[in-house]
């Protein structure tokens, strides 16, 4: 005797129409404005401008008459001025100096105050202090205090090293280091936050278990903390060398490049190359190899810390 068994209703259709898929949902107009709106901005402010500098750097140009296209001119002539070399040097210099002594006084600050401790907090908020400052009213700051008769050279005096007194500024063997320094005291407070927030992500129990096992406090600091970090190094590294290579404000308001271009960057020879010479060709061919520096260092840091985390 045969069992007749009730026919299984058959699955509803996807509103897709495929398979396993759920149903699709229109995002709001309101957010794809929130998206475009920002996105249409940039690529007028900042994507086409950067696209008509590399064109503008194969040209010559006085900013007035039609452009001139002269192919790799602009980069021949480079290999022979010596304004160019000097800038580069030195941009060279600012990048180790800066980076380095910002990034490490960074980190060595963070360590220092990552603990909660009473008072902690008003000694965070004194070093990122400075970097609400605009640049150029730190310039003027330290412009005062680098003066024949400025807060150094008093000091100094104060203290019985008067053979010390120095016109900080107007020397070329001083000059760039002294511009450095205002650049360098803005720049640690930044770095310190970055580090601050990768040390608190740190799970304690890792110092916990070095501990346990006989580490040293640089032991601990060398296996625990600086693998940790490594993530937060490319953030300090990508934002020390776009803050290095693109260094202008504090260099121009205090010795505009000088003196005899002791002091000089590629930044600030781009900028009077183009707005004060009128080669705004050349100019946007030395912006060019700016930008080439900047993405090759980090690009080349971001593949190599890729291969190490794989």
């Amino acid at each position: 005797m045969a069992v007749l068994t009730p026919a299984r209703p058959a699955p509803a259709a996807t509103p897709t129409g495929g398979r396993g898929r759920g149903p699709v949902r229109r995002v709001p107009p309101l957010v794809l404005a929130f998206v475009l709106v920002p996105l249409l901005a940039e690529a007028v402010w900042v994507f086409w401008p950067a696209l008509q500098g590399f064109y503008l750097a194969l040209t010559s140009w006085d900013g007035v008459s039609a452009p001139r296209f002269i192919g790799l001119g602009n980069f021949r002539e480079m290999a022979g001025d010596e304004v160019f070399r000097t800038a580069a040097i030195d941009t060279v210099l600012w990048l180790v100096l800066f980076g380095g002594l910002s990034a490490l006084l960074g980190l060595a600050t963070a360590l220092l105050l990552q603990q909660e401790r009473r008072g902690v907090g008003f000694y965070r908020a004194a070093l990122f202090l400075p970097v609400v400052f605009s640049l150029v009213a730190t310039a003027l700051v330290w412009q005062a205090i680098y003066q024949p008769d400025g807060v150094l050279n008093q000091l100094l005096d104060a203290v019985g090293l008067e053979s010390l007194r120095h016109a900080w500024l107007a020397d070329q063997d001083t000059a760039l280091y002294a511009v450095i320094v205002p650049a360098l005291w803005r720049q640690i407070g930044y770095v310190m936050v970055l580090y601050l927030a990768g040390l608190k992500g740190i799970d304690p129990a890792l110092y916990e278990a070095a501990k346990v096992d006989g580490a040293s406090a640089w032991q601990r600091f060398r296996h625990v903390t600086l693998p940790q970090l490594r993530s937060v190094n490319a953030v300090v590294l990508s934002v020390i060398v776009i803050d290095s290579l693109r260094s202008f404000d504090v260099v121009w308001s205090l010795t505009r490049g000088g003196p005899y271009h002791s002091s000089e960057l590629l930044s600030t020879y781009m900028y009077s190359t183009a707005f004060q010479s009128l080669r705004l060709g050349y100019g946007s061919a030395l912006a060019v190899v700016i930008f080439v520096l900047a993405f090759g260092v980090i690009c080349s840091y971001l593949v190599r810390a890729f291969r190490e985390a794989d």
